[in-house]
């Protein structure tokens, strides 16, 4: 999930900043106005754009939009529709079930950090390497991912960079060494890459995985009840075979190859205190209560609750705690359903897919449209905010859930840039990576990426009973 902030701006640039993106939300009124003359369509739009402006240029930090998109509804839209856009209407499409299970899953992340089991499971991923450098690659990939799934991808990518330091550290000859050859330099390419799309995949895995799939669960749960279960059997096989390719790819790229060298070798595995193996026993409980839905009946979401209040309640978990869980992000996922329910509520999605006829095209073709406008978008931009407004967008024009899986999954595909994704980021800080390093492998993953989802995806969710 993206959710880092955007590096502060200092002096002159954050003044060009705010200068190009009050043009720029000038520039979207005065299109809307053109576009929509109908009130409602015209006021909805503009509230819309300018957001997405917001999440686009951030300016001002992610979650401080959604106050602002909450802010704009109720005052601009409640007066001509007061039934869907008052405030506590307003708010209830935010409170939306899928908070709770997203709050849970930050819980558990929270938990699994504080005890060192994220620590422990990255030991264990370099131990399984057995001194070679392409095994460490995989296992690392394949730890990275895991944990995505669970956590998110931000606490993911960090936990193994921190693990790893001392061999970026060494190669990138940071502590004042250099490098011992041109294999050690590739394979610190491949290691900081290979974290990076591991953790920026993994979250297609299970609905607490990414925020794109908790809108998806939601934009679609007056239509048909997604379980976590059946989440998981279309997002694992796609988020390993995501994770399986990147592997290869840099594999090859950079030719990995020979043996891990004293810094890696010496990495070993945590050991976990009683308080941490509780925690442990907690998340497989949740993760069977999970995938047990459809047998037992208790929503994913109640199942989440409980998981926190378990954590809470058995001390695991303190005040000090609440601070460290992401209530930024929650508002991030908040804003985006918000966004969902405005182009939906206002009419805005539909007049959008109405403008053009749709049905002259393929259904393939414009599945593989809608899910790669969704990548292109979550490359530079905020995959919450893009997920929001596509999601629904693609309701418009195909009122089926299956669409608004497609298009969620999308989401997790825009990776090719530095910006497209805090792990991408994070491993650029880490020094000796340059653009095209992540451009290179990441435009080749986001395209067989959206071409896997958009010819496999619909064939796995008939399979599901997901129309």
């Amino acid at each position: 999930m993206k959710t880092a902030e955007p590096v502060a701006l200092e002096g002159r640039s954050k003044r060009t900043a705010w200068v190009l993106s009050a043009l720029a939300a000038v520039v979207v009124v005065i299109g809307c106005r053109f576009l929509f003359p109908e009130p409602m369509l015209f006021r909805a739009a503009s509230i819309a754009g300018v957001c997405l402006v917001l999440w686009l240029s951030e300016v001002v930090p992610l979650y401080a939009t959604t106050l602002m998109l909450w802010v704009g509804m109720a005052t601009l839209l409640a007066p001509l529709d007061p039934k869907n856009f008052s405030l506590p209407r307003v708010l209830t499409a935010a409170a939306n079930p899928v908070m709770a299970l997203f709050f849970g899953g930050f819980a558990l992340s929270v938990a699994g950090a504080k005890y060192g089991i994220d620590r422990y499971i990255a030991g264990w991923m370099v131990r399984a390497s057995r001194g070679r450098r392409v095994g460490l690659l995989a296992a690392i990939m394949a730890g990275t991912a895991v944990l995505s799934m669970w956590m998110s991808n931000i606490a993911a990518a960090a936990m193994m960079m921190t693990t790893l330091g001392p061999l970026f550290g060494r190669a990138g000859g940071d502590d004042g060494s250099a490098p011992v050859s041109a294999d050690d330099l590739r394979f610190r390419t491949a290691l900081l890459l290979g974290v990076a799309f591991a953790a920026d995949f993994g979250g297609m895995g299970t609905p607490i995985g990414t925020g794109p799939n908790l809108i998806a669960i939601g934009a679609v749960s007056d239509r048909h009840a997604i379980t976590f279960l059946d989440w998981v059997v279309l997002g694992v096989p796609l988020a390993a075979a995501m994770s399986a390719l990147a592997f290869v790819l840099l594999a090859w790229l950079y030719r990995v190859r020979g043996r891990i060298g004293a810094a890696a070798a010496a990495i070993r595995p945590a050991r976990l205190s009683g308080r941490g193996w509780s925690v442990v026993a907690i998340f497989f409980v949740a993760v069977g209560m999970w995938l047990l839905e459809p047998v037992h009946g208790v929503p994913a979401a109640v199942t989440a609750l409980a998981v926190a209040a378990a954590l809470f309640a058995a001390g695991l978990l303190d005040h000090r705690d609440l601070d460290r869980l992401e209530w930024d992000t929650l508002l991030l996922i908040a804003g985006g359903l918000t966004l969902g329910e405005l182009f939906h509520a206002s009419g805005l999605a539909a007049a959008m897919a109405g403008a053009v006829d749709w049905g002259a095209l393929p259904r393939p073709v414009l599945l593989m449209g809608l899910v790669f406008a969704c990548a292109l978008i979550s490359a530079v931009a905020s995959n919450t905010a893009a997920s929001a407004m596509l999601i629904q967008i693609a309701l418009g024009i195909v009122p089926s859930p299956s669409v608004a899986v497609l298009v969620a999954m999308g989401a997790s595909m825009g990776v090719p840039f530095v910006i497209s994704t805090p792990p991408n980021s994070m491993a650029y800080g880490q020094g000796g990576l340059r653009g095209k390093d992540l451009f290179v492998p990441g435009m080749i993953l986001m395209l067989a990426g959206c071409t896997l989802v958009a010819l496999t995806g619909p064939g796995v969710l008939r399979l599901l009973g997901i129309p």
